[in-house]
Parts: structure tokens; C-alpha cells; sequence
């Protein structure tokens, strides 16, 4: 059985965190209302979203506070920022971690795909980090993480509107901390190997493709989303007091 570390710092912060009803976020919010933190999550899954939020409150007494939200719409993303704000406090930790990695060809993707899939996959963290500043500002410092990738380390093909994008949050990860720092903001990347998700069973998952990830990467065994949440825990955690600008890396050793 999984057993995550405890940090008792991140008791009674305010979280907020995107694409935090199912998957890899599912994970996420679960770790947080398990440190008995205050968790808010966005997403467009309302049912399992839902779902998740009963399923916290019986087993943790925490019942994070749920807002249905396109991440593309930033109006609407940063009012559900401001929404957390409001009924939980202002806002300890950012988890940038909504995406969505369909593929495509490049031969069928057009300006208006092209300009979608960054309106998903990147845009969002920008405005999300934006939104939150004024509120760790007042705290006198906070954690911002969000989420690469390491497809296009690989060099995996099959999306290069995702890849593109994905690559392009290790640098806005890196420019973030260097003007967040003044303000005691640390600013961090998680990046993911390939993480089965029901979502990742469902669509990709062969015996092929697992016997090529097993032998890709240095640990055999399949990297789980409760190993990325553990990644996230600690980076927003006081243990990571001193990391900021940095990539973590959760892959198995594939990359």
C-alpha cells in the first residue's frame, strides 16, 4: 500500500491545482486533503470530479472545494483562482498540471489546432501564476510546480503541437523563478515519464508498448500517478525550501 511522506507544514494551506479531478491530478488532490491541506481543483470533468470530492470527505475529512472550469477560457480560470481565494484563503501552492496529449499528425495540424493545443497545454500556466502572485506576495512566499514532459526529451514524435508545448514550460519554469524569487516564490517542473493513468490504459497501453517502456527505462516497474503527487508534495513542502528554477524528473529513468 502506498504511503506517502508526511509533511506537516502543508496542514491548513490552500492549494489550487488544475486538471485536479481525475488521473495524474486526481492523485494530487488526494495527496493534499491526505496532508489535511485545504485543496481546490479545477477541471471539465464534472462526474469524477464530483466523485472525488465525496470520496476525500469520507475518508479524510477533507472535502476540497471543486469548480468546474475550462482551463482554455483564462477569464474563467483566473476567477475560480480568485473564487479559492475567497472561500479558502489565499493561495499557498500552484499545481500547474492540465494537459491533454492527443496526438496528431503534422500533416493534418492547422493554425487554429496549433494555437489550441498551446491554449491548453501551455497558456494556462502563465495566467494561473499570474493570477496567484498578489496572493503569495501577501504570504510572504508560496510554491508554484508545474508539469513537463519527457516526450520530446526521447524525442517521441506523433504530437508536435503538445511536445512544443510541453518543452516550452521548462522555460517559462525558469523565468518565473527568477522573478518570483524576490518574493520568497519558488517556482518548479515536474516531469513525468510515461504514467498509467486509466486514460493512458485505455488508449495506448499494448504489450508491446509496455515491454518497450519496460526496456526504455533503468526501473522496470510502471511509474503510477501516486509517484508523481509524492514528487509534487515535496516540492511544495518546506523540505524543498531551497530548490526553485529546477526539473524533477519521475520517469524510471527513461530519459
Amino acid at each position: 500500500m502506498h504511503q506517502p511522506a508526511l509533511y506537516p507544514g502543508l496542514a491548513g494551506k490552500t492549494v489550487f491545482i488544475t486538471g485536479g479531478g481525475s488521473g495524474i491530478g486526481a492523485a494530487i488532490t488526494r495527496a493534499f486533503a491526505g496532508q489535511q491541506a485545504r485543496p481546490a481543483f479545477v477541471d471539465i470533468a464534472e462526474a469524477p470530479s464530483l466523485a472525488l470530492v465525496e470520496e476525500l470527505r469520507h475518508a479524510t475529512g477533507i472535502a476540497p472545494l471543486f469548480i468546474p472550469c475550462d482551463v482554455r477560457d483564462v477569464g474563467a480560470l483566473v476567477g475560480a483562482i480568485e473564487q479559492t481565494r475567497a472561500a479558502l484563503g489565499d493561495i499557498a501552492v500552484l499545481v500547474n498540471n492540465a494537459a491533454n496529449d492527443d496526438r496528431h499528425r503534422v500533416e493534418d495540424v492547422t493554425a487554429a489546432y496549433w494555437d489550441e493545443r498551446m491554449a491548453l497545454n501551455l497558456r494556462p500556466m502563465f495566467f494561473a501564476a499570474q493570477a496567484v502572485l498578489a496572493q503569495m506576495k501577501r504570504r510572504g512566499g508560496g510554491a508554484i510546480v508545474n508539469f513537463g514532459s519527457i516526450s520530446w526529451m526521447v524525442t517521441q514524435g506523433g504530437f508536435p503541437a503538445y511536445a512544443t508545448a510541453k518543452a516550452a514550460v521548462h522555460g517559462l519554469t525558469r523565468t518565473l523563478a527568477r522573478d518570483f524569487g524576490p518574493f520568497s516564490i519558488r517556482v518548479n517542473c515536474v516531469v513525468p515519464g510515461w504514467v498509467m493513468t486509466e486514460r493512458q490504459r485505455q488508449l495506448w497501453l499494448t504489450p508491446e508498448a509496455d515491454a518497450a517502456r519496460a526496456a526504455a527505462q533503468c526501473l522496470p516497474s510502471r511509474v503510477e500517478p501516486e509517484d508523481i503527487a509524492d514528487m509534487v508534495l515535496f516540492l511544495a513542502s518546506d523540505a524543498a525550501a531551497k530548490c526553485t528554477a529546477q526539473d524533477f524528473t519521475v520517469d524510471a529513468g527513461w530519459s
